[in-house]
């Protein structure tokens, strides 16, 4: 596991119940707008996610891959994982990427906070993360 998503699943770890979703819309307040020259229209929608989201990986370096995140203000959960991923696994080693457990977000222990369908955008987003890492070898 990356150090700095170990680390993010540690913060998760250290808190319970709604202070768990509080620190989820904390860090949809973290996710990092798209770069002036990157247009949303060539990402990668995520369908699975509740509100839309679209991504983009750029694993030309298998050294320190790039993760590229879109979604509206108004979709904080949608947002918040998003900035787990980008914040956990940008520019992070393509192995080590792949390496990351399908399921880590259980380790979040958002179940009781976020609907089963939301969760499932996590996992959606990461799957689609590795699929790019994977495509580009």
């Amino acid at each position: 596991m990356p150090a700095p998503l170990a680390e993010i699943l540690d913060d998760f770890e250290a808190v319970s119940g709604q202070d768990k979703l509080q620190l989820l819309l904390e860090m949809s307040r973290e996710l990092p707008a798209l770069p002036a020259e990157m247009e949303q229209q060539a990402m990668e929608p995520v369908p699975e996610c509740q509100s839309p989201l679209f991504l983009s990986v750029d694993a030309s370096d298998p050294g320190a891959v790039r993760l590229f995140f879109s979604a509206p203000p108004e979709a904080p959960t949608t947002r918040g994982f998003a900035s787990i991923l980008h914040q956990g696994l940008d520019g992070q080693p393509a192995d080590a990427i792949l390496a990351v457990p399908d399921d880590f977000y259980v380790r979040l222990g958002l179940a009781d906070v976020v609907s089963p369908l939301r969760l499932r955008g996590i996992s959606a987003m990461l799957t689609r993360v590795k699929r790019r890492i994977r495509e580009s070898r």
